[in-house]
């Protein structure tokens, strides 16, 4: 071959190589948009439907390597939505394609709002039934989820229930600081963690500390592994993995219900609190509700009463500062029913959607030096609409305050007893 030969088949080869990576990089994004658009057409719509601006990235994987990127490995989970508004704008809404479907990326404070109070519009998209069971509160819909949460918040959320709380909980804060004051060196992520589990199978089933708890704590491991997992049910897969401890779960609290039926006794736990709630109707939990509710979830010594709280501003602060950084409920997932319109642009039907909170919570055009802990900017309230640590809309968490309940209990017995 001769050299011009050479020189023609490099040329094509070096000029034929950019022209296919553009090929592959948009043909993703131009199939879902010549889809919709077709999909338009033939339903001979008059006014113009718009897709949202972005990207659906690379064909079957989208986007995903990209969001696995900025969560595993750049440690800054947000910046996969803040490169989007720096892009493509402040349209609060991006289109993506994230883990075999494609997907609406919502993330300004009046777009989620609508998505969470659109109740006939979306429907929930995630976790899995297999594993947080097809009548837990997170998976029903309508009147049925009323129902259920409305024993939840009665039980866990209301000042009688965490009055009670307050003073299980207390103790074993204090006992287990002095613990950690002994030892000198502690990790705190993970003594926090257990103090935090072995307060829930208190507060929920009245268990103490044992062999048992110590293998609950591990199937509850399991299973939040498996929920945050790619849903692929294979031998070896963490999916696999947490339906098995759901099943062990599932005995477990079985058997505990059943025990209670039969030797009833006045237990001042939630389990004892869900199993005798009713309804407005006059209705109890079922068995599975019961199970399903349990998997998704004056002065003593110095200790504080709820009565106290209210008084405890700086502590308060630190509460709602600790919680915004933390993001306790990042995103929520729903699936959109039918197609969706909203400020021109269409979410179509079938497309996933995600509610991104986290990111209001870390961009500087809602909050001063977002990355900053300082709780002190807690003297005003935010904008409104910008702070969605619980989710929101008819869905909004059922524990809230339970949960500011049990940081308030364990800084206050920090900051008084310890330097």
């Amino acid at each position: 071959m001769h050299a011009a030969d050479w020189a023609w088949w490099l040329g094509l080869l070096f000029g034929a190589v950019p022209l296919l990576s553009l090929a592959v990089w948009h043909c993703n994004d131009a199939a879902h948009c010549a889809a919709f658009a077709l999909k338009q057409f033939r339903r001979r719509r008059r006014r113009r439907a718009r897709l949202p601006p972005g990207h659906m990235g690379l064909p079957f994987v989208g986007e995903s390597l990209a969001l696995v990127w900025y969560f595993k490995f750049a440690r800054h989970p947000d910046g996969f939505v803040h490169a989007k508004k720096r892009r493509y704008g402040g349209a609060g809404m991006y289109r993506t394609h994230l883990f075999g479907s494609p997907t609406v990326i919502v993330c300004s404070p009046a777009a989620n709002k609508f998505v969470l109070q659109s109740e006939g519009s979306f429907g929930v998209r995630w976790p899995a039934p297999e594993l947080v069971g097809v009548s837990c509160v997170i998976n029903v819909e309508g009147s049925q989820h009323a129902r259920l949460r409305g024993l939840i918040v009665a039980a866990v959320n209301r000042p009688s229930s965490l009055r009670v709380i307050a003073e299980v909980v207390q103790p074993r804060v204090a006992a287990a600081l002095r613990s950690w004051a002994d030892k000198g060196t502690i990790t705190a992520a993970t003594e926090i963690k257990k103090l935090t589990f072995e307060n829930i199978c208190k507060m929920f089933v009245s268990m103490e500390p044992s062999p048992l708890t110590d293998k609950i704590d591990r199937w509850f491991a399991g299973l939040v592994a498996g929920i945050r997992a790619f849903p692929l049910d294979l031998p070896g897969t963490a999916f696999r993995h947490a339906r098995i401890c759901r099943k062990k779960l599932d005995a477990v609290f079985r058997e505990e219900v059943e025990r209670r039926r039969k030797e009833p006794l006045d237990r001042e736990d939630l389990m004892g609190g869900l199993m005798q709630m009713e309804d407005d109707q006059g209705c109890k939990l079922s068995d599975d509700e019961e199970e399903n509710m349990k998997i998704s979830r004056s002065k003593n010594g110095g200790f504080i009463t709820l009565d106290d709280i209210p008084n405890m501003k700086y502590t308060a602060k630190v509460v709602e500062e600790t919680i915004r950084l933390a993001n306790i409920s990042p995103m929520a997932f729903r699936v959109a029913n039918k197609d969706v319109e909203y400020r021109g642009y269409t979410m179509p039907k079938g497309w996933s959607v995600v509610v991104w909170f986290r990111s209001l919570h870390t961009d500087p055009e809602y909050y001063d030096d977002p990355l900053n802990f300082n709780p002190d900017r807690w003297d005003k309230p935010p904008k409104p609409g910008t702070y969605q640590v619980f989710g929101g809309g008819y869905r909004i968490c059922a524990g809230n305050m339970l949960a500011r309940l049990q940081l308030t209990i364990m800084l206050h017995h920090l900051s008084v007893g310890y330097k």
